[in-house]
């Protein structure tokens, strides 16, 4: 009996000195300074880019505006170039779908490619139309401006024709009018509503499903994956599709500028994931900041480099991504391939070691 009642003691001791072990073990914290990576990505990234991005689109309103007053080939060049000036800058910010851009749906309005053209010409020929329907996202924006200055005619002369002798030229000038009232709008409502808010953005840190880090972490994402691997490269190569579809490039009309434009939001991309202030060298806390933090340095210089192998391979190509894909489409498909392989890293890796969930469906077959 004494001997049960002792190895009853013994036993119980056991489990106590586990259980105590176990409560005693240290547990890994996040200790990241979310705020600070917010403060820098707000004041360094987000507004300088929205504040510059303004400022090429009130340039562009106005040389939109002495063209419709005064249709000819000079100022339909100095069109054309703040129109492919704001197009590059608007590719350093379209990735912030969060506050007023998410809720109107900003890159609705501003970047659904391919345009409609039915959709533009009947608008133009009715002379009344509703650009704020959803209807009339792909008739407006960056790609109508494209097709209404490169694309509504054969030539140079011609163009010029459609607003100088043009039985609708009027509605012609009037729909280009309108289209920049609405992004300059819609782009100003964005702006002002961030500065807004930007001590709000910046001390939401919780990781929850609607705090900022975790919402900015998934737009950041879901851009890479869909806006830039998927929209500018996936898609029009056929990724997605039986065939290729190269009328889908971004700057279909004006023909040389999908690279550009492609490298541009790569360049974004990279910038926001290293922390690198906007239009500068200079580098702040950042999501590779927040990797190395918790000991996976390696996931952070695997993305660094990967986008450099994705830059590299979209360098090789034509800057005409409708040639290239018509020419060799394999060149394109290989640089899908690359993007693809950073989308892993930053889906995968980078999101279970920050411990954010997706929050957006992935229905493209990829």
């Amino acid at each position: 009996m004494f001997r049960k009642i002792l190895l009853l003691v013994v036993l119980i001791g056991v489990v106590y000195s586990c259980s105590s072990s176990d409560e005693a073990e240290p547990t890994v914290k996040d200790s990241f300074d979310r705020n600070a990576m917010l403060v820098n990505i707000a004041d360094n990234i987000i507004i300088p880019a929205y504040d510059d991005f303004s400022t090429k689109l009130a340039t562009l309103k106005s040389d939109g505006e002495t063209f419709t007053s005064n249709p000819n080939q000079t100022n339909l060049e100095t069109f054309r170039a703040s129109w492919l000036q704001a197009y590059t800058t608007w590719q350093q910010i379209e990735m912030f779908n969060i506050g007023k851009a998410e809720e109107l749906q900003y890159s609705f309005y501003m970047n659904i490619y391919p345009l409609t053209v039915t959709d533009v010409e009947t608008n133009i020929s009715n002379g009344t139309y509703d650009l704020d329907s959803a209807n009339n996202h792909d008739a407006q924006g960056f790609p109508a401006l494209d097709y209404l200055l490169y694309g509504v005619a054969d030539s140079d002369t011609t163009i010029l024709a459609k607003y100088t002798t043009d039985t609708n030229k009027e509605n012609y000038k009037k729909y280009i009018t309108d289209v920049l009232n609405q992004m300059n709008t819609l782009t100003t409502s964005v702006v002002s509503d961030f500065k807004a808010q930007r001590n709000s953005f910046v001390a939401s840190t919780q990781n929850t499903v609607t705090s900022v880090v975790n919402k900015l972490v998934n737009d950041y994402i879901y851009y890479y994956e869909k806006g830039l691997r998927a929209n500018k490269i996936g898609t029009p190569v056929g990724n997605f599709s039986a065939t290729p579809l190269p009328e889908k490039v971004e700057g279909f009309y004006s023909k040389v500028y999908s690279k550009e434009l492609a490298l541009e939001a790569l360049s974004a991309v990279e910038n926001l994931f290293e922390g690198k202030h906007y239009n500068s060298a200079t580098k702040g806390i950042s999501f590779s900041n927040y990797l190395i933090e918790l000991d996976r340095a390696d996931i952070s210089t695997n993305i660094i480099n990967q986008n450099t192998v994705a830059k590299t391979q979209i360098n090789t190509l034509n800057a005409n991504f409708y040639e290239q894909i018509n020419t060799n489409d394999v060149a394109m498909t290989k640089a899908y391939d690359e993007l693809q392989k950073v989308v892993i890293l930053l889906k995968v890796d980078m999101l279970q070691a920050f411990n954010i969930s997706v929050d957006y469906v992935d229905a493209d077959g990829d």
